[in-house]
């Protein structure tokens, strides 16, 4: 009987339809990675917009002031010598003729006791010169000495005479100099500023202390080099200015430009301005906002501050074009502020529609739609139904 051969091995078939499998798959994966997503539609943007009209504008400058004196005195001893003594501080409010402040006086007044001796002698001497002469004089007359002589004791007389005037002079001038010792406020005021303490040598002239004069007050404020043209215009035409005291419930004050410097500051090249407040009850030193308004300009377009942006270094704003609904950039110059809007002086005209919020989130040619207002779409609802 004939041996069948039992094969012990499975076939090896379906090993091989598996590996294909499994490469047909893995083909199929890479295929996928390798080609290209599909391209995103880009959302519709719903944009806040808002049709240019033009209008009035007035432009209204503000500027950080301080409350100062019409008149600030710089006092000085008129002699120099050594401060030993100081008897007001900053705040002190002072008296005309009021001590302020005093100079040690050993010095001056050594020269006025050698000023008074020097006259003492002067004087002494006239005397003798002056019994001397009504000597000769009778001499003359009696014959007993020329003329001459009686010409040479004349001579002496008015010498004598002309030394005790100039020690008298001499005198005044020393008794002055001990008076300088002490320095007096020549007007009444408040004293501001101390430049000087006991114990320093101070020359003639220099400040010692500083005094605000009671009087007048004038608010102090800088401006720019590209405002002073119309600041100059606005003192010729008188206009008034708004002084907001800080830290006095808001108070308000009128003022009136009474002075512009001629030349800007080296450092800040800004231009110092004061304006006249009168005599009203203000402390000095306080701060306080200076608003300017000029004068109403017809025609100008104005657009809120969130509408204008910068584009490669100058501004502009995001245009609508209604037929496409799309956005692009419009360059604009921008001549200035008027409260939180600002005034376009080119660029754009009236009927041109603007995107007023998120013009940080557009790209130009990006499609947009108008935002209404639920208010105000809801307001719209009942009049389209009436219409139907």
């Amino acid at each position: 009987m004939p041996l069948r051969r039992i094969d012990t091995h499975p076939p090896m078939q379906p090993l091989a339809s598996s590996a294909q499998l499994f490469i047909g798959a893995l083909a199929l994966a890479l295929l996928g990675a390798c080609s290209k997503p599909e391209a995103t539609v880009e959302p519709v943007r719903a944009v806040r917009t808002m049709e240019l009209q033009s209008g009035q504008s007035q432009q209204t400058d503000e500027y950080p002031a301080e409350v100062k004196a019409r008149v600030e005195s710089r006092l000085a001893f008129r002699v120099g010598g050594k401060l030993v003594k100081r008897l007001v501080d900053v705040g002190y409010a002072v008296r005309a003729g009021q001590a302020l402040a005093q100079l040690d006086a050993q010095d001056l007044q050594l020269g006025q006791d050698a000023a008074r001796a020097s006259l003492a002698a002067a004087a002494a001497n006239l005397s003798i010169q002056e019994a001397e002469f009504k000597r000769y004089k009778e001499l003359r007359e009696q014959g007993y000495i020329s003329s001459l002589e009686l010409e040479r004791r004349e001579a002496t007389l008015k010498a004598a005479r002309a030394q005790t005037d100039q020690a008298k002079a001499q005198l005044s001038a020393q008794s002055n100099q001990a008076r300088y010792a002490v320095l007096s406020a020549d007007a009444a005021g408040v004293v501001v500023g101390v430049d000087a303490e006991p114990g320093a040598v101070v020359a003639a002239g220099t400040p010692v202390l500083r005094v605000a004069r009671d009087g007048p007050r004038d608010v102090v404020f800088s401006v720019p080099e590209d405002r002073i043209a119309a600041m100059r215009a606005a003192m010729a035409r008188n206009d008034s200015l708004q002084v907001r005291l800080t830290g006095a419930g808001g108070q308000t004050v009128t003022a009136r430009l009474r002075e512009i410097a001629a030349a800007a500051d080296a450092m800040t090249r800004t231009f110092q301005v004061k304006a006249d407040i009168g005599e009203a009850p203000i402390r000095l030193g306080q701060t306080a906002t200076v608003a300017y308004r000029g004068p109403a300009v017809a025609g100008a377009l104005l657009l809120p501050l969130p509408a204008v942006f910068e584009h490669k270094g100058q501004s502009a704003v995001w245009l609508l074009d209604k037929p496409t609904m799309t956005v692009k950039v419009m360059p604009v110059v921008v001549a200035g502020a008027d409260g939180n809007q600002v005034r376009i002086a080119s660029g754009l005209s009236a009927g041109q529609t603007v995107v007023t919020a998120g013009v940080h989130a557009l790209t130009p040619g990006q499609k947009v739609s108008q935002y209404i207002e639920p208010s105000a779409a809801q307001a719209s609802a009942p009049a389209a139904a009436a219409s139907r």
